[in-house]
């Protein structure tokens, strides 16, 4: 426990701070009091607080004089390869913390590396945005037992992880932890990975953050690393499905599963899925040694069914298990969320991924949304399809329209043409812009286009404005349509499920060949076929829409009754 005297101390360089404003004399002070707590009287607690305002004091320090961040001046540093004692105070304090928190132990590991072949620096503004450093900090000061983390291939996750392991094993030495995953590729990987980190002094200062964790033995056949004293089990052992584990390997710290499923098609076979997990029962999580052990799923989301899905649903409800999934865009702002300093991923790449690739794959690898979810309201084989209408004219021709109202919604307008009690879903659209101008003009094209004599917008989030704005544009482009607006008032989700029958009986999609999965119409398709009743759903727009559809055609007279009546012919 820190003393009286120390604490006394810190106060009296605060009082300076106060009197005097930050300079080096106060920050070395400070830096020497950082010592002190962690060296001599072995308060890490206090430690971390005495390090994380030096820290502080260092970086307001160096956004005055140099008017940049301290890792602005690191980055200057490493091309002008000139050194600045000030970050050497900095690295000082990441030095004494690395042992303890993730965040600072990434960032000293690789201080002698050249700046473009760092992994940790040029990534951490994204990484820390996703939550994943916290993440992990927390798993490590357990208040988390399951960790779930998946992303797009290639924003190097298997890496962090690789990380985390080689401080896991500085930190528990005795301990020994699991790598699990499909292939023997992968976990020769990971392993020739964790041994360099832990290893290479030429890149990395692990040995100078652990410097009493010696290398005891390797074994490269059977991917085995062990430190400090010779035990049954590793300190890192690798192995994957299918291989006969029983005895051979053991985990009391961590036990990490890395894409457990191997691709698409075991995705697409739920007998794969079944057996995939009754191996993640039966074979991996039985290697744990007892409740204290963590996990670590890192993979793709490929279905419902594979390992995280199941584990998403059994724990449900419990606030010591985290799933991070972070897609290729953010779909609030539209930007890249791998924007890496270096050899980062642009929008531009992701719809260059896309365009080459089917719509489920690309789902499942870049937007971590499996092929099919749990409590689908619609399913393909419950919706009516046409090729073609009848060949007369439409009863009507009608339209109902849920404006956008937030950055994730999309504008979404179905043009429905009526023969009887039938209605052909011809056009729509489906869109997320925000460019109201252009929301303008496609709604009042589609109007005019379809001859649509009468649409209704949904007048809760500025849909009056909008269908004023629309009707002004029809008029004057020489369309007839009764454009009307309307305050949406049941609740949005009960409104969905109980119209959904309605719209199952009624309504006519197009042909699968008749249009893109790109195209509004595609768009439209893919938000209904997954929209789920279990679950939050990113987009309900459409299913909304449908359903206000079925209400806007059902309290009116468009849709024929019928009434009960004596027969007269009956006697």
């Amino acid at each position: 426990m820190a003393s009286e005297y120390l604490k006394q101390t810190i106060q009296g360089y605060e009082n300076y701070i106060k009197q005097s404003g930050i300079d080096d004399k106060v920050i070395g002070a400070y830096i020497d009091a950082s010592k002190t707590a962690y060296l001599n009287e072995k308060d890490t607690e206090y430690g971390l607080k005495i390090s994380k305002r030096s820290k502080e004091l260092i970086e307001q320090y160096v956004l005055s004089l140099a008017k940049m961040s301290i890792w602005d001046l690191d980055s200057l540093a490493n091309q002008t390869k000139k050194n600045y004692q000030i970050l050497d105070k900095y690295y000082d304090l990441l030095k004494l913390e690395a042992p303890y928190l993730f965040h600072s132990y990434l960032l000293y590991l690789e201080k002698n590396r050249q700046e473009e072949e760092k992994f940790y620096a040029p990534k951490m503004e994204q990484l820390n945005r996703h939550g994943l450093i916290q993440a992990l900090q927390d798993l490590e000061d357990d208040k988390l037992d399951l960790l779930s983390i998946s992303m797009p291939p290639g924003t190097q996750k298997t890496t962090l992880e690789k990380f985390f392991c080689s401080w896991i094993i500085g930190r528990h030495p005795k301990d020994y932890s699991l790598f699990f995953s499909h292939s023997d590729d992968i976990t020769r990987m990971f392993y020739d990975g964790v041994l360099d980190i832990t290893t290479n002094s030429e890149e990395y200062t692990w040995s100078e953050i652990f410097p009493d964790v010696k290398l005891q033995n390797t074994d490269a056949k059977r991917q085995r690393i062990n430190f400090d004293k010779p035990k049954a089990f590793s300190n890192i052992q690798c192995t994957s499905v299918g291989s006969k584990n029983a005895g051979k390997v053991r985990c009391n710290r961590y036990l990490y599963c890395d894409d457990l499923v191997s691709g698409i098609e075991e995705a697409l076979n739920k007998k794969a899925l079944d057996k995939l997990w009754r191996i993640y029962g039966t074979d991996a999580r039985q290697r744990k040694l007892n409740e204290q052990v963590k996990e670590i799923h890192i993979a793709t989301r490929w279905s419902v069914h594979d390992v995280i899905g199941r584990l998403q649903r059994i724990y449900a409800k419990s606030d010591r298990v985290r799933f991070i999934a972070v897609p290729d865009i953010d779909p609030v702002t539209g930007r890249s969320n791998f924007d890496y300093k270096y050899n980062g991923m642009s929008v531009e790449f992701f719809h260059d991924q896309e365009l080459t690739m089917d719509d489920i794959s690309y789902r499942c690898l870049y937007k971590n949304e499996p092929v099919e979810r749990e409590g689908l309201l619609y399913h393909d084989d419950d919706l009516r399809r046409f090729m073609s209408m009848p060949l007369r004219e439409p009863d009507a021709i009608l339209g109902i329209c849920d404006v956008k109202n937030k950055g994730t919604d999309f504008m979404f307008l179905p043009c429905m043409y009526q023969f009887d009690n039938d209605f052909y879903l011809v056009d729509c659209i489906c869109d997320d812009t925000t460019d109201y101008g252009i929301q303008y003009s496609r709604l009042s094209n589609i109007i005019v286009d379809h001859k649509m004599q009468q649409c209704e917008f949904e007048s809760n989030s500025g849909g009056d404005r909008v269908s004023y704005e629309v009707a002004q544009r029809v008029e004057e482009m020489g369309g007839r349509c009764n454009i009307t607006d309307k305050p949406t008032e049941t609740n949005k989700e009960t409104r969905i499920i109980v119209n959904a029958d309605w719209v199952k009986k009624h309504v006519l999609f197009r042909d699968k060949e008749k249009y893109k999965p790109k195209e509004d119409y595609g768009v439209m398709m893919s938000w209904l076929l997954t929209y789920s009743v279990v679950g939050k759903n990113d987009h309900d727009d459409v299913p909304d829409g449908l359903a206000n559809f079925c209400l806007f055609v059902t309290r009116g007279s468009l849709v024929a009754k019928c009434e009960a009546a004596v027969n007269p012919f009956r006697r």
